[in-house]
């Protein structure tokens, strides 16, 4: 099966701790963010977990414990995007986190990490020219360390609209347009470009617009066939299969503008003082009423012997 560890929030940069602990005991907890006493609880063995996926904005705070992480599958999308601290206040220097990404995929290999540029947004100090040059840099770096750049430009979720009252979509003509500069500047460093939930605009220009972690990308990262059920993406144009998040909402502390996933700044700060590095939770501990329910799990690789034709 497949864990994942970075739709709700960011678990490498800020609780890389808690999740060795957890990585150490073999299960974590993990709420329901619509049913609190509702708890579904995983067994973290490499037996029945095939890959772990983490989304993240730092990695490098796991590093000092990725012998935990050595009998698993992995698969690692590391962000980095041209923005200043007026849209990602928290987030660490750009040309550090391009070391860092240098090094994780040197650890893992370079077809268990991508990057992400997204989402990607405009305006005057952000124009078109600006993402061009520093696309353009980011990609020179990264040349040899990543096949894949996902990319999607910002939507206006009602959270976004609250904490960036200011932003605007991206026009169907400026998405066309900057996104062929941007298929070009990646194949340019042998990367291909994946948008997120964009629909196949792109598509004639040369981009991927299958999905951006498909079962196939875990199955090229691991080297196996995956036999996993059938499910949806997280929208209706996602393609991408995504399973089992053991974040919670309301905990990155990066407080980026354009994140989905926190509701108020103040309501990040006061979950992550209920944060307990040796709780089975990310957020607090077990409560009186809670019903814990031990997922069923199982390794989905295919270990049948299959003889080329």
């Amino acid at each position: 099966m497949i864990i994942n560890t970075g739709q709700r929030t960011d678990i490498p940069a800020f609780y890389a701790e808690w999740f060795a602990n957890r990585l150490k005991e073999g299960f974590v907890c993990v709420r329901n963010p619509y049913n609190e006493n509702q708890v579904s609880r995983y067994r973290l063995d490499p037996s029945v977990v095939d890959v772990i996926g983490f989304c993240t904005k730092n990695p490098a705070p796991m590093f000092s414990y990725m012998d935990l992480l050595k009998d698993y599958g992995q698969y690692w999308f590391v962000s980095i995007t041209p923005y200043g601290r007026d849209i990602e206040p928290n987030v660490k220097d750009k040309h550090q986190l391009i070391r860092d990404f240098q090094q994780l995929s040197k650890n893992v290999g370079i077809d268990s990490v991508g990057w992400r540029y997204d989402p990607i947004l405009l305006s005057e100090r952000y124009s078109i020219e600006y993402h061009k040059h520093a696309f353009a840099q980011i990609a020179e770096a990264l040349d040899g360390y990543t096949k894949t750049v996902v990319i999607s430009f910002i939507d206006l979720y009602p959270k976004v609209r609250r904490n960036f009252p200011e932003a605007r979509e991206v026009p169907r003509e400026e998405r066309i347009a900057l996104g062929k500069e941007l298929i070009s500047l990646a194949s340019k460093h042998h990367m291909v470009v994946k948008p997120c939930a964009e629909g196949d605009e792109l598509a004639p220009y040369g981009a991927d617009c299958s999905g951006c972690m498909k079962l196939s990308d875990y199955e090229t990262a691991i080297g196996a066939r995956l036999n996993a059920p059938k499910k949806k993406g997280a929208r209706a144009e996602c393609a991408c299969y995504l399973s089992c998040d053991i974040g919670v909402y309301n905990t990155c502390k990066h407080l980026c503008r354009y994140c989905y996933a926190n509701a108020e700044n103040s309501l990040v700060m006061e979950l992550s003082k209920q944060h307990d590095p040796k709780s089975p939770f990310l957020i607090g501990n077990y409560m009186k009423n809670d019903q814990i329910h031990d997922v069923p799990q199982k390794s989905w690789i295919d270990r049948q012997l299959r003889l080329p034709i």
